[in-house]
């Protein structure tokens, strides 16, 4: 109880933490002089567990790279541009379909100056990215301003840099039209005060979303759980299970210490397992877990080790490992007695079951590993444990159970040979992977759909006797359940048929490669915003009466790709927003340059907003207290809102009711 209480609190902390300004990355910067005519700026990084900053230079169409950037200078000159230091990872992101680079844990950026005078300052910021697996921070700034003397003798003074500091001014609307639509609009008729005033208590009120990533770890046990439970109903451990009941229960007169047996039995094997989870972490370790996701080289091993295990499934092959070592640990066993012979023999179940259950625990850690979580593998293998060891203890309690299980046969090669044409598919998404690395474009869209919908029909046509692999027996009767079995699968291969034309195929978004690498493509259901501007937007509703939805975004975020993909094409949620909401997307990465430069205090530190981008960021930090994308809220035409806000989450009907509540309580408004 203590424990489940502990989680929940901690369940509690995180859940919290989601609702607050996140600030995962602290700078501090210094001047060091390397003699008397040359030093150095240096930005160093304190950076949270799970987040990472970009490093300089990553090109066009890619993330925010760290910049250095001068309001004024004067004494002295910069020398060459930023540079980065320390443990840079290099990695494929399959987002932007190019190599970015980013620094976990610890970053340091050096910028080296020469000094022309005897004295010396110089003002301006450094501008980086942050982010982690569920948002991105909008581009953030460290300001600096530095001065001091050197020893250089005074010269004529050096011309200061025509960049004049701005005076502390209020963000005022653009005025100037972005389309059609708003051509005739002047100065909105609401006040910028009203429409900039903060309304973080109001939804407060109405409660937090957080992410559907919160539950991760959840899915993730459960993932281990199937697992588990696919390996129980294979050859290499079915028919072991009475075996070893009926020695732990025979092995003592003493029924109630024949149940302990069993106890201790299922709990070795969790603990067998739950530490093959945490090796995996130890070997790897965190920074290269969170690698595997993108990694081209991982994904290539990825792709053919699970090829190999779908051949073992087949009939092809057995993978098991030497016959010494079970028959070493089973020696032991034997001749040890009391705890560790049961834990010997759990061990032994491990070693002599691994031409089954290696390629499921292979597959099952492939995918949790490269969630990029440190702690995935070991909550996955204890899913698949605890699974694997539930019938033992079980029967072990109900011994009258043992006479109702079904009797080993053909059934299980049946469950391995389906196992293996899963595993045959999910290759294919590890080597998408690597092919847009490479940009070797012989696994696009198209190509990758057609491969899954013959697989899955050579499925379906096996499952009905059709097909006929080398340990399957000559039984041509096929069962109920394998005959619906059949029928899903091939239901789903046709489901599939329509996406080489370009249908989304929701049910497969997060494996098959990006829409863009589609050659034909005749779908064009999609959701585009009217506004790119706040106070616009906001006029043009007064005008038209209706509420709005902002929409906080960036050109960087991959989770705001992934709702318009999944959430925003579906038909009820395109026409809601479409039709009943002004849609303003407002991109806080947008370096478009203001008019001029604006002076803010926030939070007692005084900030310059430069850029389109920096001023949305403001408003979405100083107005609704957030600062992760995606962000959605429904306000009125003054900038109040109309429900609790959205982060990410692909549950469609939970977004239609987000977006007919606001709608609702605008009604009830008017």
């Amino acid at each position: 109880m203590r424990k489940l209480c502990s989680f929940l609190l901690l369940m509690f902390v995180v859940l919290a933490a989601h609702a607050q300004i996140q600030d995962p990355v602290k700078f501090k910067t210094e001047l060091k002089a390397l003699s008397d005519t040359e030093g150095e700026i240096i930005f160093t990084a304190a950076i949270d567990p799970g987040w990472h900053v970009y490093s300089t230079n990553l090109g066009d169409g890619g993330p925010i790279s760290a910049t250095f950037n001068v309001d004024k200078k004067n004494g002295l000159e910069l020398v060459g541009k930023l540079k980065p230091v320390g443990n840079e990872i290099s990695t494929f992101d399959k987002l932007f379909q190019m190599k970015v680079r980013y620094f976990e844990s610890t970053a340091q950026f050096v910028q080296k100056i020469k000094f022309i005078a005897s004295t010396y300052t110089i003002e301006g910021y450094l501008e980086y990215g942050a982010c982690d697996d569920e948002s991105c921070l909008p581009p953030t700034q460290v300001p600096f301003n530095l001065s001091g003397k050197t020893t250089l003798k005074a010269t004529e003074p050096v011309a200061e840099s025509k960049v004049e500091l701005q005076k502390e001014v209020e963000i005022e609307p653009e005025t100037v039209a972005t389309s059609a639509d708003t051509a005739a609009v002047v100065k909105p008729a609401v006040s910028a005060d009203i429409l900039w005033k903060p309304v973080i208590d109001d939804l407060q009120a109405y409660g937090e979303e957080h992410s559907q990533e919160d539950m991760s770890w959840i899915y993730i046990f459960i993932t281990g759980f199937l697992g588990g439970l696919l390996a129980l109903f294979t050859p290499c451990v079915w028919p072991i299970i009475p075996m070893t009941v009926s020695f732990f229960l025979k092995r003592s007169k003493d029924r109630k210490k024949g149940i302990r047996d069993a106890w201790t039995y299922g709990a070795s094997i969790v603990v067998i397992y739950v530490t093959l989870g945490l090796a995996i972490t130890a070997i790897f370790g965190a920074s290269a877990l969170n690698a595997l996701s993108t990694n081209a080289v991982f994904n290539i091993l990825f792709c053919l080790m699970l090829i190999v295990f779908a051949a073992s499934f087949f009939g092809a092959f057995e993978i098991t490992l030497p016959s010494k070592w079970s028959n070493a640990v089973d020696s032991k066993a034997e001749a040890t007695g009391g705890l560790i012979s049961i834990f010997l023999m759990a061990f032994t179940l491990s070693l002599v079951s691994f031409s089954c259950t290696g390629p499921i625990i292979g597959f099952l850690l492939v995918q949790v590993s490269t969630t990029g979580s440190v702690i995935a593998p070991a909550i996955g293998m204890l899913g698949f444990a605890i699974a694997l060891a539930l019938p033992f203890t079980l029967f072990a309690l109900f011994p009258s159970w043992l006479k109702s299980m079904p009797k080993s046969g053909g059934w299980m090669n049946v469950i391995k040979v389906t196992l293996g044409f899963l595993e045959l598919a999910f290759a294919l998404k590890f080597l998408s992977v690597a092919d847009l690395a490479y940009g070797w474009r012989i696994l696009d869209r198209e190509t990758f759909l057609a491969l899954w919908i013959v697989i899955f029909a050579l499925l379906g046509f096996y499952l009905l006797g059709k097909i006929k692999f080398p340990h399957d027996d000559d039984d041509t009767k096929i069962g109920v359940s394998r005959f619906f079995m059949a029928l899903v699968s091939l239901a789903f291969a046709v489901y599939m048929v329509p996406g080489l034309w370009g249908a989304p195929l929701k049910a497969v978004s997060a494996f098959a490669p990006p829409m863009k690498t589609q050659d034909f493509n005749l779908y064009t259901n999609e959701v585009h915003a009217k506004f790119d501007d706040y106070d616009l937007g906001m006029e043009y509703a007064r005008l038209h009466n209706k509420p709005v939805m902002l929409d906080f975004t960036g050109y960087g975020c991959v989770n705001c790709r992934k709702m318009e993909l999944a959430v925003w094409t579906d038909p009820t949620v395109s026409k809601i927003i479409n039709d009943d909401y002004v849609l303003i997307t407002l991109y806080v990465d947008n370096k478009t340059p203001l008019s001029e430069p604006v002076k803010i205090m926030e939070n007692g530190t005084e900030r310059t907003l430069r850029t389109v981008g920096d001023k949305w960021s403001y408003l979405q930090r100083v107005k609704f207290g957030a600062n992760a994308q995606p962000f959605y809220v429904l306000i009125d035409n003054e900038g109040k809102p109309l429900n609790k806000s959205y982060a990410y989450n692909e549950d469609i009907p939970k977004y239609i009711e987000f977006l007919r509540t606001g709608l609702e309580n605008y009604r009830k408004e008017k």
